[in-house]
């Protein structure tokens, strides 16, 4: 179970003093697939690809702004006593999907409103393309030998994870040590989310109950597979943020869709939006 071959170059190329790494190209065609995917989903249910488009230009930016935001205070003491530039480092890693999610979310309501289409609405389209994102974005972690959990024990080696290719295996060994890919069990179990909710959409759910499902079923993941990382945020006395963050969304997300079915809510996913209408102002004679 030993690993001696180099691990993968972090640079995808350089020219002159430009050097792009894996790790931005892969969030970027995460981020590119999930826009194709939901301007797809949009024109198929009657809305404007632009407006999903226009919606990525401001998200995409405030959702990294925040996920960067996010880490650095977690991990505030990491940056404190450094240069003030490292803040900045974002091609090293450090971004948390929990803060982008919350600067995505915090966009698309006011977005929404400005657009004169509901939340849940824009919300039920973008969410299979942001955990299909999501799972291509962990292999950024992987480029970066970050994100990865204990060592691996010779038990669970020879249990499972010899089957596993060996560039995974190699690249999740760091200075002679092998350690568990969780970057790709969260990915996987990301995968299969997709899949969920590609089908649960089919079924013409109440509006707003594909967003909420996802928040639900990738806490659930994340819950687990976070408790096996070793590069946890960690909120008050050991506890790992990521894990009550998890808690607290998949407890308010089933709330959420008790409550609304409760009032009553009618529309359904694919229901044909229904534009403002718009007041008539009477001409002054």
């Amino acid at each position: 179970m030993l690993f001696t071959a180099a691990p993968l170059d972090r640079v995808f190329f350089e020219l002159g003093p430009l050097t792009v790494y894996w790790y931005g190209v892969i969030i970027a065609t995460g981020a590119f697939l999930g826009l194709y995917l939901a301007t797809r989903e949009a024109d198929r249910l009657g809305l404007k690809k632009d407006l999903i488009i226009d919606f990525i230009v401001f998200a995409i930016p405030i959702a990294i702004l925040c996920a960067r935001i996010y880490y650095v205070v977690f991990e505030w003491e990491r940056y404190a006593n450094g240069p003030w530039t490292d803040i900045f480092a974002i091609w090293e890693g450090g971004i948390a999907i929990h803060g982008a999610v919350i600067g995505g979310v915090l966009t698309a309501i006011v977005y929404a409103k400005y657009r004169d289409i509901t939340f849940w609405q824009l919300a039920d389209i973008i969410a299979p393309s942001l955990i299909l994102g999501q799972a291509i974005g962990r292999w950024g972690n992987f480029m970066n030998q970050e994100a990865h959990g204990h060592e691996v024990s010779s038990a669970a080696y020879d249990n499972f994870l010899q089957y596993l290719p060996d560039f995974i295996m190699n690249q999740m060994t760091i200075d002679g040590v092998m350690y568990h890919p969780t970057f790709l069990y969260e990915s996987v179990w990301n995968i299969l989310v997709f899949a969920f909710l590609l089908v649960l959409r089919k079924y013409n759910p109440l509006r707003g109950e594909v967003f909420l499902s996802y928040a639900i079923t990738y806490s659930i993941g994340r819950f687990f597979i976070e408790g096996m990382r070793t590069d946890s945020l960690y909120a008050f006395a050991g506890l790992r943020q990521a894990q009550l963050l998890s808690v607290f969304l998949i407890i308010v997300a089933i709330l959420l869709i008790i409550y609304r079915r409760k009032i009553g809510v009618k529309e359904h996913y694919k229901d044909v939006p229904v534009p403002p209408k718009k007041k008539n102002k009477k001409k002054k004679k």
